[in-house]
C-alpha cells in the first residue's frame, strides 16, 4: 500500500490533464486578481506550511501583500485535482502563492512569518495532517529569495537547536509549475470563518535583531 509520507516518482505519478483548473479570478478578500503576474516592485513566492487554508489567511492579512491564492506545486501531475493530491500520488505540496511589495514587505520579514508560524521540523506532515502534500517548502523565483531562505533557515535552526528541538526539514527549491486549486479552496477561511486551520508554530521566535 502507498505510504502517503513517502514521495512517489514521476513514473508512478497520476497522469493528470492538459487543461488548467478553471477558477474565479477575483480575490474574495481584497478584490485583486489572483492570476495576475507581479508588476514592477512586486515579487511572487510559493510557500508550503501544511494545510493551505490557514496559511493563505496568515499571508493575506500582512501589510505589503498584494494578493494570495492556494494551489499545488513541487510534484509531477499536471493540473491535479484536490482529490488527486490527497491520494499522495501527485507528489505535489499544498502551497500558497504570495504576491508582495518588496519595499513594504522585505523578503526576510515575510520569511520570519513562514518559520515562526508552523513547525518546519516535521517532514512529510504538519501536526495531525499526514502526507507529502503537507510538507514544509519554499519555492523561490529569484536568487535573492533563495539567499534569504537559506540565511533565515540557518538562523532559525540555531534558535531551534538552542531550545533542544529537531532539525529543519523544509525544502528550498526553485519554483516549479504552480497549479491553482479549486475555487472553493481560495480564501477558504474568509468564506468559512469557523473552518479548519492547522497552523501551529514551535513557539520559538526570532529576536527583533534578526527580523527583517
Amino acid at each position: 500500500m502507498l505510504n502517503k509520507q513517502e514521495m512517489i516518482t514521476a513514473e508512478t505519478a497520476l497522469p493528470g490533464r492538459s487543461t488548467p483548473m478553471a477558477i474565479e479570478d477575483t480575490h474574495y478578500v481584497n478584490q485583486t486578481s489572483m492570476t495576475a503576474e507581479p508588476t514592477e516592485g512586486q515579487e511572487q513566492i510559493l510557500i508550503g506550511m501544511g494545510c493551505f487554508w490557514g496559511v493563505e489567511r496568515l499571508f493575506w492579512q500582512l501589510d505589503g501583500v498584494i494578493s494570495t491564492s492556494v494551489g499545488y506545486s513541487g510534484g509531477f501531475t499536471p493540473n491535479p485535482t484536490y482529490e488527486e493530491v490527497c491520494t499522495g500520488k501527485t507528489g505535489h505540496a499544498e502551497v500558497v502563492r504570495v504576491i508582495y511589495d518588496k519595499a513594504a514587505l522585505p523578503i526576510k520579514e515575510l520569511l520570519t512569518y513562514f518559520w515562526e508560524k508552523h513547525d518546519p521540523t516535521q517532514g512529510m506532515r504538519q501536526g495531525g495532517d499526514l502526507g507529502t502534500q503537507y510538507r514544509s517548502a519554499i519555492y523561490y523565483f529569484t536568487e535573492e529569495q533563495k539567499a534569504a531562505a537559506e540565511e533565515t533557515k540557518q538562523a532559525y535552526q540555531a534558535l531551534l537547536s538552542d531550545n533542544e528541538m529537531n532539525n529543519i526539514t523544509t525544502i528550498i527549491e526553485p519554483a516549479q509549475p504552480y497549479y491553482y486549486a479549486e475555487t472553493y479552496h481560495q480564501q477558504y477561511l474568509a468564506k468559512n470563518p469557523e473552518g479548519y486551520c492547522g497552523l501551529g508554530g514551535t513557539g520559538v521566535c526570532f529576536p527583533p535583531s534578526l527580523q527583517g
